[in-house]
């Protein structure tokens, strides 16, 4: 949540858990520090504001978005364009999370111009934290995929992932508004 550690429960059974402590375990270690411990257990206290505050802003951001004429298309389950929004209406009670793709007009060379130019927005794959990220996922989270798979997964050139935060959500679309004019 505050994009400050690593935690979480690997649940399954024997043969599940015997295939994952290996590899995993290797990489993440087996148990958190008590350092991270009280840090989980201090930012879970703030959780459900912070919900609330990703959910509005990435409504605002997505709705800005799908509306912006350099923009293709916007996949964000909030909208009422996206395919299962009547089944995230059905499942999401209290907001649609602060993920969303956006597809950008002008391709890798549009990409290449937004990347280097956000100002509120941070470059980085992680996801889920305080600060908005952005990330182009096909040449970093889905790089190792050949166009033809990231392309039947939904995953185009032209693609930014965003994790919507916590800032000033004008703030936000401003940023997003300056490097779509560049474009």
């Amino acid at each position: 949540g505050h994009g400050d550690l690593l935690g979480g429960a690997i649940c399954g059974n024997k043969k599940l858990l015997s295939e994952i402590k290996g590899h995993t375990l290797k990489f993440l270690g087996g148990i958190m520090s008590p350092f991270e411990a009280a840090s989980l257990s201090k930012g879970m206290k703030t959780l459900g504001i912070r919900m609330e505050r990703h959910c509005s802003n990435a409504m605002k951001v997505a709705q800005f978005l799908e509306n912006h004429p350099k923009i293709d298309r916007v996949y964000y389950p909030g909208l009422e364009s996206h395919p299962t929004h009547n089944i995230a209406v059905k499942q999401m009670h209290n907001g649609f999370g602060g993920m969303m793709s956006a597809d950008i007009k002008g391709g890798m060379d549009a990409v290449r111009t937004v990347m280097n130019n956000v100002k509120v927005f941070s470059l980085a794959t992680s996801l889920g934290n305080v600060d908005s990220l952005i990330q182009h996922s096909p040449s970093m989270s889905h790089f190792d995929m050949s166009p033809e798979e990231r392309h039947a997964t939904e995953i185009f050139d032209g693609q930014v992932r965003l994790s919507v935060g916590i800032e000033d959500v004008d703030d936000l679309i401003a940023d997003l508004d300056q490097v779509l004019a560049l474009i």
